[in-house]
């Protein structure tokens, strides 16, 4: 039997070393990437749309299922999402579920939507990952009527040859809180922050 020598020993720590640091930077660079796409989702969701360039709806609708996965699957569940929003399995019916939302003009008109995420928690396991979320979004509407609604996210990702995608979107409803007219002002019809 042969004995590492000393400098074996070193090159084999050394190499132990490095590995566990790939293997960490690794996962860093997953849960950035997938932070990363949930916030994209998020600010691509928001009324008005700060994305520049988007030209309508269906123009933002598009740039969403960029971030979705063909098999991934969109839900509303727990005793009020459940029946309000429902399941949608695969990349066709989450388009058909935000063309619902977005796709004809409602009345009263949404006027201000916006996300605020919170209590971030991402667990990768080599190509798969899931995430939980709390957010918190004000919305006002053309009469008047506003609320304040926080949501819970149990969302999983896959990493794929172009990146990380949104394979599940799982939210749950935690409060609604109608909130009194008036209660946010001087609020822009269209976003221009991203314009160069």
């Amino acid at each position: 039997m042969q004995t590492e020598t000393p400098d074996q020993l070193r090159i084999a720590a050394l190499e132990e070393t490095v590995a566990g640091l790939v293997r960490r930077v690794g996962t860093l660079e997953a849960e950035a990437d997938i932070r990363r796409l949930q916030a994209r989702y998020l600010f691509l969701c928001d009324t008005p749309c700060p994305e520049f360039g988007v030209a309508d709806d269906a123009e933002r609708i598009e740039a969403i299922m960029a971030l979705y996965a063909e098999d991934a699957v969109w839900e509303g569940v727990g005793e009020y999402y459940d029946g309000q929003f429902g399941r949608a399995e695969g990349a066709a019916a989450i388009r058909e579920h935000f063309q619902r939302f977005w796709g004809e003009k409602k009345d009263p008109e949404l006027l201000l939507n916006a996300h605020y995420l919170t209590s971030e928690q991402i667990q990768v396991d080599g190509d798969h990952a899931t995430g939980q979320w709390i957010h918190m979004q004000p919305w006002l509407f053309s009469d008047g009527k506003a609320l304040l609604r926080s949501s819970r996210l149990n969302n999983a990702f896959r990493r794929e040859p172009e990146g990380w995608r949104i394979t599940r979107t799982r939210t749950e409803n935690v409060f609604i809180a109608p909130l009194p007219e008036g209660w946010a002002s001087d609020y822009p019809s269209a976003s221009v922050l991203m314009k160069p």
